[in-house]
């Protein structure tokens, strides 16, 4: 089972902000060094942050694992009430065909 959503999202939302802290940084190190800042340049971070998060989302396709042809049995409630979670379970292998 994956990662709840709430910590998800939380990932994402580091990325956005990770250009914006950088950027605090370099500022701050240009201000002591004496240098002449500009404006700041929150569409370029933002794209910055919103190309983090593409990348990652990306990264989630390419890096999860496949369950195409596996068989997905759904939560259950016991006796106890408990509940169990849901799980994707291989296919049986025939003893005729083999990978």
């Amino acid at each position: 089972m994956g990662p709840p959503l709430p910590e998800i999202v939380a990932w994402r939302l580091l990325l956005v902000a990770a250009p914006f802290a950088v950027w605090l940084v370099w500022r701050g190190w240009a201000i002591r060094s004496g240098r002449e800042m500009g404006s700041t340049p929150y569409a370029w971070l933002f794209a910055a942050g919103a190309a983090l998060v593409g990348l990652s989302l990306v990264a989630t396709v390419v890096f999860h694992p496949d369950n195409r042809r596996e068989r997905y049995v759904p939560g259950e409630v016991t006796a106890t009430g408990a509940v169990t979670p849901g799980h994707f379970e291989k296919p049986p292998v025939s003893p005729m065909k083999r990978p």
